[in-house]
C-alpha cells in the first residue's frame, strides 16, 4: 500500500491510499469510501480485489488518517467533493469509476453518483444506514445529537469533540473494534486470516488524529442535510446487508431500495455489519460488470 496527497482549493490535503499499487496501468479503478470510525487503509478482501485486477483507491476523510481536519463537520457533500476531486486526479479523460462505501461511506458513494454522474460507473452501497427518520439507529446516541440541533457549528463541533475524545480515552485494545464488527454475529469473518489485522490498521489510522476525523465525520452526516437526492443517482447500486447486523439491519437496505431509481438488495445470512468481507468479491463483480 501507498499515500499519496491531493491538495484542495481550502488549502487542505486529503490522503489517498493505494491499496493496489501493483496494478496494471489501466486497471479498472474502485473507489471505496470508509466507515466511521475508518481510514482508507483497509482492503476488505485483498485476495478477492487482486483477483478482480482492479485500481482499488480509498481516500481518508478529513481529520481521520492523514487527511487534514476541517475546523467545522464533514458533511457529506463535502466528502463526496473530495472524493469526486480524486476521481478527477486519476480517471482518464470520459472514464469512469466504481463507487463502494460501508457503513458511513456508502452515502459518501451514492451522492458522488448523484452529483458527479459521469464519474460514476456503478455503485455498491454495504451496511449503509438510512436517515434515522426513515430507520431509527440512533438509540442513546440520538439523545446527545438532539441537543446540539439548531446549534452553531462551533459550537456543536466542540460538544463533538469533547464527546468523542472523552470515548475514546476510555477506549483501549481492541475496544474500537466493536464499532465495526460485533464479536458474535461476526465471529466468522473476524476469523478468517488477516481481517482483524487489516482492521486494526485500519482503526488506529482513523484516531491518528484523536477524535478529530470521528467527530466532525458524525457531526456532518447527522446535523446537516445529506446534500444529495436518491433519485438522482442514475447508476446501477447493489445493497448489502448482514441478517444479524443488530445495528444497521436490511430495513435499512429496504429503505434505500424504494428511494434508489435502480438499485437490488442482497441479505447476507449469519453477519452482521462486518459483511463487506464475505460480500466484497460480489462488491467487486457488480462494480465492474
Amino acid at each position: 500500500m501507498t499515500i499519496w496527497h491531493l491538495d484542495r482549493p481550502d488549502g487542505r490535503r486529503v490522503a489517498v491510499h493505494e491499496l493496489t499499487p501493483e496494478a496494471p496501468a489501466g486497471a479498472p479503478i474502485v473507489l471505496f469510501s470508509h466507515p466511521a470510525p475508518g481510514s482508507g487503509a483497509f482492503d476488505p478482501d485483498p485476495a478477492a480485489t487482486a483477483a478482480a485486477g482492479v485500481r482499488l483507491i480509498a481516500p481518508d476523510r478529513p481529520g481521520y488518517g492523514r487527511s487534514d481536519p476541517v475546523p467545522g463537520l464533514v458533511t457529506v457533500d463535502l466528502a463526496a467533493d473530495d472524493a469526486a476531486a480524486v476521481l478527477d486526479h486519476v480517471l482518464p479523460a470520459g472514464g469512469t469509476a466504481g463507487l463502494a462505501g460501508w457503513s458511513a461511506g456508502g452515502r459518501v458513494a451514492l451522492a458522488v453518483a448523484a452529483g458527479r454522474p459521469e464519474l460514476a460507473g456503478r455503485v455498491a452501497v454495504v451496511g449503509t444506514p438510512a436517515p434515522d427518520e426513515e430507520v431509527p439507529w440512533y438509540g442513546e446516541f440520538g439523545a446527545m445529537i438532539d441537543q446540539l440541533r439548531g446549534r452553531p457549528e462551533p459550537d456543536a463541533r466542540a460538544a463533538l469533540d469533547g464527546a468523542f475524545a472523552q470515548m475514546l480515552e476510555h477506549t483501549t485494545g481492541d475496544a474500537l473494534l466493536t464499532h465495526v464488527a460485533d464479536a458474535t454475529a461476526d465471529a466468522v469473518p473476524l476469523a478468517a486470516p488477516g481481517v482483524t489485522e487489516r482492521l486494526r490498521a485500519m482503526l488506529d489510522a482513523a484516531v491518528r488524529q484523536g477524535a478529530a476525523g470521528l467527530a466532525a465525520d458524525v457531526g456532518g452526516y447527522t446535523l446537516a442535510p445529506w446534500g444529495f437526492d436518491p433519485a438522482d443517482v442514475r447508476a446501477d447500486v447493489l445493497l448489502g446487508y448482514g441478517a444479524a447486523d443488530a445495528a444497521v439491519g436490511p430495513d435499512h437496505g429496504r429503505w434505500w431500495g424504494k428511494v434508489l431509481p435502480a438499485a437490488r438488495l442482497e441479505v447476507l445470512p449469519d453477519v452482521g455489519h462486518l459483511l463487506v468481507v464475505p460480500f466484497w468479491r460480489e462488491v467487486l463483480a457488480h462494480l465492474t460488470g
